[in-house]
């Protein structure tokens, strides 16, 4: 279990990613994306801060060197920011769990960027390992559809939903593969939990600034007057920025970048469950079978 400790972080990243997705996606529903975002980095910032001052007796991460402040500020805007600006928006157009398909090619963004960035180097098994899990993904998103074209009938793979929805869950894979990497790069050997609220705490500088030109404001007061929206940021909150993003600070931290961000890619997978049983979805055989095929992907990275 030691020798796989940033694997096991990555598979918990994904469980508590896959509550957070369906609690954000319902409260975004509610209030909006944008006044999600910002709410849910300022109840990340307290809860990290209480933990951290229990576990470390900092409240504040005072202790960080100007080299983290400045890497995982950065890593705070483009993920939190750029990525998950995008990634919330396409939660109201193409729901939570496409959008966590798409979210897939996080893992194949991050392992070039970590090759750009940081020298990084996978195994032939990794590799194996994340395609296998990517095309059990790839399974799971894509249809077969058949056509009538000039009296002939023409089968092909094809996805029947709104482009500009998935190019902004295409920009929050790209922004989470960039911020995890960037994240790595200031952590160092640093508390991962604090360093998860550096990033929230640029994340709210970020958002702040973007209300204030956007005006915005007025729709933060009515969200927080919103009870079963606020339910659902908090839970949201908790499972996310919280636990979501310092394990996968923790994963990263003990793993490579591109076997961390491939075992919380998962999360398409294991949101279909919660996607049935809650939000009523059908769900084939070719799901479970992707399904499967993913899990077994996950499962070559502890072999």
């Amino acid at each position: 279990m030691q020798n796989h400790f940033g694997e096991i972080a990555g598979v918990l990243t994904a469980v508590f990613w896959t509550i957070t997705a369906m609690a954000f996606e319902s409260a975004g529903k509610k209030v909006g994306s944008l006044a999600v975002n910002l709410i849910r980095l300022v109840i990340a910032f307290f809860l990290i801060g209480t933990y951290s001052w229990v576990a470390r007796g900092f409240f504040f991460p005072s202790d960080a060197t100007a080299y983290a402040w400045k890497w995982l500020a950065l890593s705070g805007l483009v993920g939190f920011v750029i990525g998950d600006l995008l990634l919330f928006q396409s939660y109201l157009v193409i729901g939570a769990r496409v959008a966590m398909l798409i979210m897939a090619l996080a893992p194949p963004f991050a392992a070039l960027i970590g090759w750009l960035m940081l020298d990084e180097v996978l195994s032939p098994k990794n590799w194996l390992g994340m395609a296998v899990t990517m095309t059990g993904i790839v399974l799971v998103i894509l249809k077969r559809e058949k056509k009538e074209q000039n009296g002939a009938i023409v089968r092909k793979l094809t996805s029947s939903y709104s482009i500009p929805g998935l190019l902004l869950a295409l920009g929050g894979a790209l922004g989470q593969a960039a911020g995890l990497v960037i994240s790595k790069k200031g952590m160092g050997d640093y508390d991962a939990f604090s360093s998860t609220q550096i990033r929230v705490l640029t994340g709210i500088v970020g958002f702040s600034i973007l209300f204030i030109f956007m005006k915005r404001w007025p729709r933060v007061w009515a969200a927080l007057k919103n009870g079963p929206a606020m339910k659902r940021i908090s839970l949201g909150a908790f499972f996310g920025p919280f636990l979501g993003v310092s394990f996968s600070l923790l994963a990263v931290q003990h793993t490579q970048t591109g076997i961390a961000a491939t075992l919380m890619a998962i999360v398409p997978v294991l949101i279909i469950a919660p996607a049935i049983f809650i939000f009523k979805e059908k769900i084939n055989w070719k799901e479970i079978i992707g399904a499967l095929i993913t899990v077994a992907g996950v499962a070559m990275f502890f072999l």
